[in-house]
């Protein structure tokens, strides 16, 4: 996606508040000439503290931040700069203390945790960097398993976890138990499994952590790959030359954003 001429916001803590807009109003298309594009995430001054003995540790001190649909953005930052936090929440995975955090137009600032969960089996898909694959279970019944909680039909499960691991380039390796793949081709069945319930986002977090560079390379052409169909991508890593794969760098410290270079 071509992200020259659109605003790409990632404003510092300080910046005065802004009202969102409404999920009818960021619709994609042209108006008086001006490209408008939707938001796949919207944060207005998001905080999120954590109490740890005595101590109230203040992981998230403000975030204002959009990602448009489409978008390719890698977040970096030093140890205790906020990127897990940042992460989990974006995910879904955690609740803020304050603040307004819109998910494709829907308010999920205060979701329950059952709600929370089925927005993330609807709208998010995850890759880690141990892989989190299930040791005796085939890469087909693997990548098929967030279905099942979604109440998808068996036959359906298996179309489209066959569709999904075609598509990472592992149609010859389904039948295959983790200790019968490599590195990278489990990676591939965990990016399978992130793209299986047709999310809107995949999130990754150190998604070449544990491989060689050159396997490495190989995953991040795939998420090159997956984002010049559409797909986006919010990827949190410490390696700048992975970083440097993205349309976009958003930098924290201290619970801050810092730097959102386009």
């Amino acid at each position: 996606m071509n992200l020259d001429n659109l605003e790409q916001v990632a404003e510092p803590a300080g910046t005065p508040s802004k009202q969102l807009p409404s999920s009818t109003a960021a619709q994609s298309g042209k108006a008086a000439g001006k490209l408008i594009v939707n938001n796949a995430i919207e944060m207005r001054n998001i905080t999120k503290s954590y109490e740890m003995g005595f101590q109230v540790v203040h992981a998230l001190r403000g975030i204002d931040l959009n990602i448009v649909e489409g978008e390719y953005v890698a977040i970096m930052g030093p140890s205790g700069s906020g990127k897990s936090t940042l992460m989990n929440m974006i995910g879904v995975l955690d609740v803020p203390n304050s603040g307004v955090y819109m998910l494709g137009g829907e308010d999920v600032s205060q979701l329950s945790s059952d709600d929370r969960a089925r927005i993330r089996n609807k709208r998010i898909g995850f890759v880690f960097q141990q892989f989190n694959l299930l040791a005796r279970t085939s890469a087909l019944k693997q990548v098929s398993l967030p279905l099942m909680y979604s109440g998808v039909s068996r036959g359906e499960r298996i179309e489209r976890a066959k569709e999904a691991l075609t598509k990472v380039g592992l149609a010859d390796r389904m039948d295959h138990r983790p200790d019968e793949l490599s590195g990278g081709q489990q990676q591939r069945v965990a990016i399978a499994r992130a793209l299986v319930t047709r999310p809107n986002i995949i999130l990754a977090d150190e998604p070449t952590g544990a491989l060689d560079s050159h396997t490495g390379d190989d995953i991040m052409t795939l998420f090159d790959e997956l984002n010049g169909q559409g797909m986006t991508i919010i990827m949190v890593t410490h390696e700048a030359m992975v970083a440097e794969r993205a349309a976009r760098t958003i930098w924290l410290r201290d619970g801050l954003i810092v730097n959102g270079e386009s």
